[in-house]
């Protein structure tokens, strides 16, 4: 929120900036190709706190001034909405901000001993009790971000109130933050996924399922897959952090095996019906731009393999237009303002290098940019049910092509199939196919060197390329 795009002046990007910005993500015309094509937005914390992040709420009731008001958010959901598109909003369930006035006044609100028990953070070496008043508190994350105590059942129903009054304000769901850090119950791996942490959310989906059938849900749950599919039990979507640097890596690296290996555990390890929200970064990593050191033809390939995936695909912003990372470190660096132009405007941070061609205006009216390439497939994707909601079949990393990753993909209601395909190597890849469909396949985005020969199965597609053939049933 506070680095898309400004509505004020004041530098800080706000709701009415978003609200402004709405006709570049959807313009509500599926015949127009003028716009990014997304159909929903995930807010990052816009609930009042005095830290640039949000995370460390003071008041889940009010929007963070820096950002507008309340009536900002029903402009922006009631035109998201005409246009088709959901909106969801980050909830952060772990933890409040310290200066929260519950922690001055619901003590058993929080988690609370008399000693240091010495625990660590289950990924570093920073201690999650912190001393006040002779006492110690609770908080995973660092001292300032006071852990909730949901053995309370005072704070469990705070919680679906809270969760049902911005349901009732129009959103229509929630990023659910730190998903696998709720109750913990000893050192170690004893702060993730608890018992008591699934029966939360379990508890915490039936309530907001009775408020709202609809409402979208989507944890973020940084693990392994086996995991990250614990937690459908009770979440409809999850966060693919595997897969994530599977494909970024990936693609930097030109080969396939890792991408198509994940994408196997996948099908193999997450239960059936689970809805993946595959991603390539998120505002907690390094851009993919940066990781991948700014290669055009790296940066396509990975958006392909992204916007081909069965699932709930998220794009961070900017990554459509190549943004990398800022100079200076920290989280900041991931969170620099939107390059709407080359020059000009303020930011609440520096912005990225790059940005005299890495931004909206320069790539808007060129068909070979990025921005242009995301496009595309946004609208190829939308363009084919057996891409938006169909099934998934891997093809074997092939030894001859060991960077050509193929898949197929048949639509639910059986009238499309189609087969995807992308070379992320520097060379051409030829593959002979062990099946292909029945009938005509046409090109439904792709290089003109890509060709599929169905009477020969074999597959020809040229360096960097990636390629989509669908066949009617």
């Amino acid at each position: 929120m506070r680095a898309f795009a400004d509505g004020n002046g004041d530098g800080i990007g706000d709701l009415p900036g978003l609200l402004g910005k709405l006709d570049y993500l959807n313009d509500g015309n599926p015949a127009t190709t003028t716009d990014l094509g997304v159909d929903g937005l995930w807010l990052m914390p816009v609930f009042a706190s005095p830290s640039y992040h949000g995370y460390d709420i003071v008041d889940y009731e009010k929007i963070n001034p820096d950002y507008g008001t309340l009536e900002d958010l029903k402009r922006l959901t009631d035109a998201a909405h005409a246009r088709g598109m959901r909106v969801i909003v980050d909830l952060v369930v772990n933890h409040t901000g310290i200066d929260h006035p519950w922690f001055r006044t619901h003590r058993d609100w929080y988690v609370w001993r008399r000693d240091d028990p010495g625990w660590k953070q289950p990924w570093g070496n920073g201690s999650t009790w912190h001393g006040k008043d002779g006492a110690y508190y609770y908080g995973i994350f660092w001292s300032g971000m006071p852990d909730l105590n949901f053995r309370t059942p005072a704070v469990r129903e705070e919680m679906h109130r809270i969760a049902a009054l911005w349901l009732d304000r129009g959103v229509d769901g929630f990023r659910l933050d730190a998903a696998r850090h709720i109750v913990e119950d000893g050192p170690g791996t004893g702060q993730n996924d608890t018992p008591e942490t699934h029966a939360w959310w379990k508890e915490f989906g039936e309530r907001v399922r009775s408020k709202r059938k609809d409402a979208l849900l989507v944890g973020e749950v940084w693990s392994d897959p086996q995991t990250i599919a614990s937690y459908y039990k009770e979440l409809p979507a999850c966060f693919d952090f595997p897969l994530a640097a599977e494909i970024v890596s990936g693609v930097g690296a030109g080969q396939a095996t890792g991408i198509a290996a994940a994408l196997d555990e996948m099908l193999t390890t997450y239960p059936e019906g689970a809805l993946d929200a595959p991603f390539l970064t998120n505002h907690d990593m390094e851009r993919v731009a940066s990781q991948l050191h700014g290669d055009p033809d790296a940066l396509r390939s990975a958006a392909a393999v992204l916007l081909t995936l069965p699932g709930m695909p998220f794009l961070y912003y900017g990554e459509e237009v190549g943004l990398k990372n800022g100079r200076e470190g920290g989280d900041e660096a991931k969170r620099t303002p939107m390059p709407w132009t080359a020059e000009g405007g303020r930011g609440w941070h520096p912005y990225a290098p790059g940005r005299e061609t890495e931004n909206v205006a320069v790539q808007t009216g060129d068909p070979h940019s990025l921005l242009s390439h995301y496009r595309s497939w946004i609208a190829a994707r939308h363009a084919s049910p057996a891409l938006r909601n169909g099934d998934l079949r891997v093809l074997p990393v092939d030894a001859s092509a060991p960077g050509l990753l193929a898949f197929w993909r048949a639509s639910e209601e059986g009238k499309e199939a189609v087969l995807v395909a992308h070379n992320l190597s520097g060379t051409e890849a030829v593959r002979t196919l062990a099946f292909v469909e029945p009938g005509t396949p046409r090109l439904l985005v792709g290089p003109e060197g890509a060709q599929l020969d169905p009477a020969a199965k074999t597959l020809h597609l040229p360096p960097h390329a990636s390629a989509v053939w669908s066949f009617a049933r």
